[in-house]
């Protein structure tokens, strides 16, 4: 695992994505990237988190900055998670678990006595220039995505 703090710069990621095709991080350059870490499709938080992002895209393309929402799941369980909820944001599907790794949010959890290995919810703000601005760990999602926004919208001041 690469040091991922801020100031360094972004792991690359060229990765399958919802409605086929492919998203990289260079496809990002001379922009803002959001880039949120998320466990699963259509449990309760994830549903909630993507939705928030999606409520408030416009205002994110406003602020000049893309939206990405990444997990293990595959392109087609995102389609229909996109389907079903009406989603907007880019979703990449990142089964092999490297570009999570990198990002360093593949991490051992614990549940009801339970270990196993899971996605810590996790959000990056990358720079124009590829490096990371801001991270946001163990994100509590209510009131999140819109605090991710002012992050983004105090980039352009």
């Amino acid at each position: 695992m690469t040091d991922v703090s801020i100031g360094t710069t972004a792991p690359d990621f060229n990765l399958p994505r919802d409605g086929g095709g492919r998203v990289a991080l260079a496809d990002f350059r001379g922009k803002p990237l959001v880039l949120f870490f998320y466990p699963k499709d259509d449990t309760t938080g994830c549903t909630a988190e993507s939705l928030a992002f999606t409520a408030l895209a416009d205002q994110f393309e406003k602020a000049g900055a893309a939206v990405i929402g990444m997990s293990p799941d595959s392109a087609k369980c995102h389609d229909r998670f996109i389907k079903k909820h009406s989603l907007s944001v880019v979703l990449a599907s990142d089964e092999e678990k490297t570009t999570l790794a990198a990002y360093g949010v593949w991490k051992q959890k614990s549940m009801y006595g339970r270990n196993f290995m899971g996605v810590e919810r996790t959000t990056f703000l990358i720079r124009e220039d590829g490096t990371i601005g801001t991270i946001w760990q163990k994100v509590k999602v209510p009131g999140h995505a819109e605090i991710v926004l002012a992050a983004v919208q105090n980039l352009s001041r």
